[in-house]
């Protein structure tokens, strides 16, 4: 028999809050690109020698990962996408560090916001931030960038020490 879940914990929560806020962010990004901006029309904007606005229509995930041509493909990375952020949810809910929580947070943002919302609502993914005047070749979104920063505080949090638990902590 599987155990209940189990109610959400304060990290719990924080997590839950920041992936809503990253793909609020995203999404507002993407409505004004897309809208009043109307940088498909436009194409490329220079902003500076270091930063453009590029509108890119990515059929994959981050970076340009996973290319999924089609309404198969396109649902099949729909579904990976809902599986993701459910177990992440789940995870989560008794996150027992900060460290953590952060990262989850903006993990599930980014995948909500890229692959769940753009991808049922368009179709594709909209990246827009190109920064190869620094070198930098991958054109790509809020939800990218809070996917990668998610994912480097997961893996620097698996190399810090873990403290040991206070008084109050302790069973």
């Amino acid at each position: 028999m599987t155990p209940p879940l189990k109610i959400p914990n304060r990290l719990g929560w924080t997590a839950y809050a920041i992936a809503a806020v990253v793909a609020m962010l995203d999404q507002a990004s993407k409505a004004w690109i897309l809208g009043p901006f109307d940088l498909p029309a436009k194409g490329q904007v220079v902003v500076s020698p270091l930063f453009k606005l590029s509108m890119v229509w990515n059929p994959g995930v981050s970076y340009g990962l996973l290319q999924s041509h089609g309404a198969l493909g396109r649902w099949l990375l729909v579904g990976f996408a809902t599986c993701v952020v459910i177990g992440l949810a789940v995870w989560i809910a008794q996150a027992s560090r900060p460290l953590t929580a952060v990262a989850i947070g903006l993990i599930m943002g980014g995948a909500i916001g890229n692959n769940l919302i753009d991808r049922v609502r368009l179709g594709m993914v909209a990246d827009f931030l190109d920064f190869s005047g620094i070198g930098f070749k991958w054109v790509f979104n809020i939800a990218d960038s809070a996917i990668t920063v998610g994912v480097i505080l997961l893996l620097a949090e698996m190399l810090l020490p873990q403290r040991p638990p206070a008084a109050a902590e302790r069973p």
